[in-house]
């Protein structure tokens, strides 16, 4: 069942960019946009923390919107290097990504790690990304809705609604490695997420579920045509203002 709700087009910028780059990336994208009559999707920006304020600028009314790439838990305090959810609201940020795979990964977060930042960025009046997905070895050990399923029921802080939360698939074997899922792989994740949603959000038939792993141009329209697949979480395709779009193009209206 498809949430009626546009299609959200993520761009994770990741550790990349410059203040030029980010002006140049946010502008020809704004120019995009404006040759279009009509936009059947909603575009999401989440470039490194010290570039926000050039994507906000560049951006100003197109209607693009802002994302931070993680946050702390807590609102304030002696966290060195951490940034809070408040902050990014107070930046322009729109939304926050929360339990990305590198994050994961790298810095050990597990489900109530990302559980309670992502009850941070609700209580700080954003929303949400909420990452999941398996590694190559749970996959072939036939786990993957096992562990993914998991991970919804984990992170998901309690009380969250359709308005309050977004869910991103990403299979960790398929990011940034051109490698990506297949359309059955991604309809029987997506249908997976689908069902424990409906039964831990009230309104979870509506809640937004993107992918993210590899995605392109050319796998764009196969991928967002798969049943439960409301939008992509896009990594390096998402520097290339041409290829980003073209990806937001593909997205059925």
């Amino acid at each position: 069942m498809k949430t009626p709700t546009r299609p959200l087009i993520a761009g994770n910028w990741k550790m990349n960019g410059s203040r030029a780059f980010a002006k140049d990336m946010a502008e020809a994208l704004v120019n995009r946009l404006s040759e279009r009559e009509e936009v059947g999707f909603e575009m999401l920006l989440c470039p490194p923390a010290p570039l926000i304020d050039v994507v906000r600028e560049s951006v100003g009314a197109s209607g693009i919107v802002i994302g931070g790439q993680d946050c702390h838990a807590a609102k304030q305090g002696a966290h060195t290097g951490d940034i809070a959810a408040v902050m990014l609201a107070d930046a322009g940020c729109n939304y926050v990504i929360v339990g990305h795979s590198e994050r994961r990964g790298d810095y050990g977060e597990v489900d109530a790690v990302v559980r309670d930042k992502a009850a941070a960025v609700q209580m700080a009046g954003l929303i949400p990304l909420v990452c999941v997905g398996e590694t190559v070895e749970q996959r072939e050990a036939g786990e993957a809705v096992e562990i993914v399923t998991k991970q919804v029921e984990g992170s998901i802080p309690n009380g969250s609604s359709a308005s309050t939360v977004i869910v991103a698939y990403e299979p960790v074997w398929a990011i940034g490695t051109g490698r990506s899922a297949t359309v059955k792989d991604i309809a029987e994740i997506h249908n997976s997420i689908r069902t424990v949603l409906s039964k831990i959000v009230v309104d979870g038939e509506s809640v937004r579920i993107l992918y993210g792993g590899s995605v392109k141009p050319d796998n764009a329209a196969a991928i967002l045509s798969v049943d439960n697949v409301n939008g992509a979480l896009v990594g390096g395709a998402s520097l290339n203002a041409h290829e980003f779009f073209s990806i937001a193009e593909a997205a059925p209206s």
